[in-house]
């Protein structure tokens, strides 16, 4: 993607409240509303849990990416907190990263998401089977969405 600037990073878990749905890359868009919205139900619950905190959607790579995998939709909370129902306490992971912003319409989301594997491919480091979305402040101007995209990096983090 013209413009996307991959950077290496190393940042720290981030604790949050989701649930786990089975489900392949072009069928995100259809499955994390009704997920997403049962985490927000649970967090209503639970005064102070949430506070301001975005939402995360944690990719569990699968072998190849046209395969089901594993995704936790999940709000960011303040601290860990028992299983309730379908909603778990769960964290990204830690460690060194490659990361880039995404500027624009979710539907344009892979183009980040590819960006990232030819950074490592081009340079010569291998994603470590986890990554994430953190989805910025919601606006309505699709050209000021704003979504980080991270990939653990192999040989970092747990």
């Amino acid at each position: 993607m013209a413009g996307c600037k991959v950077t290496v990073q190393s940042v720290l878990p981030r604790t949050l409240a989701a649930t786990r749905r089975d489900v392949t890359i072009g069928n995100v868009g259809t499955v994390w509303k009704p997920a997403l919205d049962k985490v927000w139900e649970f967090l209503r619950s639970q005064p102070g849990l949430h506070a301001g905190g975005h939402n995360v959607f944690l990719y569990h790579h699968a072998t190849n990416r046209e395969s089901t995998m594993q995704v936790d939709f999940g709000v960011e909370v303040t601290r860990p907190f028992a299983r309730s129902g379908e909603i778990d306490c769960t964290e990204t992971p830690g460690g060194e990263v490659a990361l880039a912003v995404h500027l624009g319409p979710y539907a344009r989301l892979r183009q980040t998401h590819d960006a990232i594997h030819a950074w490592c491919k081009d340079n010569g480091r291998t994603i470590a089977g986890k990554s994430w979305e953190i989805y910025g402040d919601w606006t309505s101007d699709e050209t000021r969405l704003e979504t980080t995209v991270v990939y653990l990096l192999h040989g970092s983090g747990r």
